[in-house]
């Protein structure tokens, strides 16, 4: 067999396993060798995404999953060779590349998002520093976690399942803080812009838990600044408590 044929016939095998009821199988090959890959192929690609993917497996009924697994494994073309980020490449193929189907639920895209976010958390690289018993939350310079992602959603992707399946969003955003504690554990926190904004400032470098309080508050207008700083006292309590950030 001379290169030319040897490549071509890798080609022809590759279009067959990859979606065999569309591109028929090379001559020469038996069936049975070449079910046993066609097998293989399918369904380990199938079983890593429905363990990404929990939630959005249990909405969609077997053959609309299956029809969107196939074409995601005949159409997609990964740019990573590892099974752990198969997740992240079939993310892509949904943002990117797949044709919206009439019977896609309007939520698909972001609870696709929302169920990778703890595996891609989870994976992240970096590191907290040691916790400490006594912080001046207030006064000192507060750091924010590296390992803190702030999301907003159109849907509330955190209630999503077989028995809740709104079909419009509701008037407000889900805001919701993922991130990774010190004992390397992905968590959710239901949160509000006005959190979100308070880290943003935090993140932006400000001197110290106080001084960012009072940015919040001119920026709301509050009427009283000091009753927003009590207040956001507590919620930097709760923050650090969390791991999500400390002062130093």
């Amino acid at each position: 067999m001379t290169m030319g044929e040897s490549e071509r016939l890798q080609e022809a095998l590759s279009r067959h396993l990859r979606h065999p009821g569309v591109h028929p199988a090379p001559a020469g090959i038996e069936d049975r060798r070449l079910a046993i890959y066609r097998d293989l192929i399918y369904n380990n690609i199938e079983g890593f995404i429905a363990g990404g993917f929990p939630v959005l497996r249990e909405i969609l009924d077997d053959d609309r999953w299956h029809a969107l697994v196939r074409d995601f494994v005949s159409t997609h073309r990964s740019q990573s060779p590892y099974f752990l980020e198969i997740s992240q490449e079939f993310l892509a193929y949904l943002q990117n590349e797949r044709q919206g189907s009439p019977d896609d639920p309007p939520f698909l895209l972001e609870l696709a998002h929302y169920e990778w976010v703890e595996l891609a958390l989870d994976v992240a690289e970096g590191e907290l520093p040691a916790a400490r018993q006594a912080q001046d939350l207030l006064g000192g310079r507060v750091q924010v976690s590296p390992l803190l992602w702030c999301l907003s959603y159109r849907y509330p992707v955190h209630r999503l399942g077989p028995d809740f399946q709104p079909m419009e969003p509701p008037p407000e955003p889900t805001f919701l803080l993922v991130y990774r504690n010190r004992a390397e554990q992905v968590e959710f926190m239901l949160s509000n812009n006005v959190t979100v904004r308070l880290i943003k400032i935090l993140q932006a470098g400000t001197e110290s838990g106080e001084s960012a309080l009072r940015q919040l508050a001119q920026e709301m207008e509050h009427p009283d600044p000091a009753q927003l700083i009590e207040h956001g006292a507590g919620l930097l309590e709760e923050l650090s408590a969390r791991d999500i950030l400390w002062a130093e």
